[in-house]
């Protein structure tokens, strides 16, 4: 099902957006490749990706030194992983928050 205003989500959209999700550097890669980062769901799901992984870096990092630190790694291992399959499965995520500050930016 596509979103308000945007075209058909294809197979290579979903496959890129899995991707996205799973490792951050094909997020990277997908945003510098123009045929790729003019497809609404790849970009949406990329910007998203990038986004929660700095988020997920800076609170590992900032917390490391306690316990919950590692808690919250691997929590967001497994959110990824959650919103990995979503996007695979041609949903639009939405990450409280995160996903309304990355449209107020502008980036997706």
């Amino acid at each position: 099902m596509a979103e308000a205003g945007y075209g058909e989500v294809t197979q290579d959209d979903k496959l890129w957006a899995l991707l996205s999700w799973l490792i951050w550097i094909v997020a990277l890669i997908a945003l510098l490749m123009e045929d790729k980062k003019s497809r609404p769901f790849i970009r949406y799901n990329a910007v998203q990706s990038l986004a929660l992984a700095v988020v997920g870096w800076v609170l590992s990092g900032v917390l490391s030194f306690i316990i919950i630190g590692c808690v919250i790694g691997v929590a967001w291992l497994v959110y990824v992983i959650i919103l990995a399959i979503q996007s695979y499965q041609g949903k639009w995520v939405t990450i409280p928050f995160l996903t309304d500050f990355c449209k107020k930016q502008g980036w997706i």
